[in-house]
């Protein structure tokens, strides 16, 4: 293999695109990464860092285009971090996300000639987010609102994102009117002044509510009656809450809030569900496709009304609920308190009463569910965070070994290594991709796993 040398230009052929939105290209054996090329596409690039094994190339000139590059719709997308594949064609996009999941179960979980289904996309794939985190500071001396630049905690100015709710653009329109007129000064970081932190927007999909939660460094937001004001000029404006964090922090949110306006939560609909939203509450942010990836579910569970069904990982109860329409009974395990008194209360607003929610975690939970309980379970739902299942739940499951498992995931490499775990008591039946996140390279999974017969 030729000498590389930092800095130096080379001609590469692009093969692949990560899930960061890199494309990869080869010098001679050698892995190059490079930001913003795609496959089928040659590049001419500065080689810009060299590790023992791979190396970062910076895009110059791209000599042969691909043909499913396409202009972005954002006018800062080279500059925000928020999408990586706003230059990739939408279809091409979907192939890309099936790609991640079929290559993540083939290098990680040694699975040969599996069927990974075509990713599910959206009709329409803008304006998707129904909760949008806006950090506010300095940029260039003026105020800035918007999103991070990648690898950094440089704002860059965004006033129309395209992939969340327009609602947004004047709600930040407002507090940049509001901060300038009363002097309020932004939080600076470095030295832990200002008050004024980030701007939370929550928006219900299909009840059309509005939710604003300012974050603020300190105690009290000066003239907080002006803001209340200006903000409920914009129709659909259902409550506004202050959120206290005054803790250096890369967390977004304190756990202290205060209503200055409405109730402090607005109403939203994942199907026919109706669930009660809090500044601190998790809702999936996609909420067209949140009901696709939870039928699918329900789908993959297939059941028929007399089954006992298991949801660990369970959260403020949302897939719970969509198996209680089928099952006849749901036992859903949570380990965040809130989020249970969230799912029991969502229970309540539904009018559920086959379902019930039990706080602690699931390999501890479980087990005295089966065996101190008599609970046998038809189905056991798995939605992890995205470091996957604890391997004592593996263990767990390994020894209950229901005989059947519905995986919902958001990492195609922990549900790879957690899917091997379970590979010698379990058959993969159905792989199905949900594009959950548009333009950007995460992907939801559904996987369904049928015991084997012995």
């Amino acid at each position: 293999m030729m000498e590389l040398i930092k800095n130096k230009e080379y001609l590469v052929r692009i093969f692949d695109v990560n899930e960061n939105g890199f494309g990869v290209g080869k010098i001679d054996d050698f892995i190059v990464f490079v930001d913003g090329a795609i496959y089928d596409e040659t590049v001419l690039i500065k080689l810009v860092k060299v590790k023992k094994s791979f190396g970062y190339g910076k895009l110059l000139k791209i000599v042969r285009t691909s043909p499913v590059r396409t202009e972005p719709v954002c006018d800062v997308f080279k500059r925000c971090g928020g999408c990586c594949f706003q230059h990739i064609d939408y279809s091409a996009q979907l192939k890309l996300k099936s790609k991640f999941v079929k290559d993540a179960l083939e290098r990680i979980g040694g699975f040969r000639d599996i069927q990974v289904l075509n990713t599910i996309g959206m009709e329409n794939p803008y304006n998707y987010r129904n909760k949008a985190q806006f950090p506010v500071g300095v940029f260039d001396g003026k105020l800035a609102f918007g999103f991070y630049q990648p690898r950094s905690h440089n704002i860059v100015n965004v006033s129309n994102c395209v992939i969340q709710n327009t609602v947004n653009e004047k709600i930040i329109s407002v507090f940049k009117d509001f901060m300038t007129r009363f002097n309020i000064k932004p939080y600076d970081e470095k030295n832990h002044s200002g008050i004024v932190r980030h701007i939370v927007t929550r928006v219900g999909s299909v009840t059309g509510e509005v939710m604003v939660c300012v974050v603020i460094n300190g105690k009290k937001l000066p003239h907080t009656d002006a803001l209340v004001e200006s903000l409920r000029e914009i129709s659909r404006i259902s409550t506004i809450v202050i959120n206290y964090n005054s803790v250096r922090t890369n967390a977004v949110l304190g756990s202290d809030i205060s209503i200055i306006y409405g109730k402090g939560f607005i109403y939203d609909y994942i199907g026919e569900f109706k669930f009660e939203i809090s500044p601190l509450s998790f809702f999936q942010v996609n909420s067209v496709q949140t009901c696709v990836l939870y039928q699918i579910a329900l789908d993959f569970a297939g059941l028929r009304g007399d089954e006992t069904v298991i949801d660990a990982y369970c959260g403020i109860g949302t897939i719970s609920l969509f198996l209680s329409k089928k099952a006849k009974f749901v036992f859903g395990v949570e380990i965040v308190p809130q989020a249970v008194e969230n799912a029991v209360k969502n229970a309540r607003i539904n009018n559920v009463s086959n379902i019930r929610f039990i706080l602690g975690k699931s390999e501890e939970v479980i087990p005295v569910l089966c065996e101190s309980q008599g609970v046998i379970p038809d189905v056991l739902v798995l939605d992890p965070p995205r470091k996957g299942c604890d391997i004592k739940l593996i263990e767990m499951i390994l020894e209950v070994l229901p005989p059947k498992i519905v995986y919902v995931s958001c990492n195609p490499s922990t549900l790879a290594r957690d899917l091997r775990l379970m590979s010698e008591n379990y058959n993969i039946s159905k792989v199905q991709p949900v594009d959950m996140f548009c333009f950007t390279g995460h992907v939801e999974t559904v996987v369904l796993l049928t015991k084997y017969r012995k």
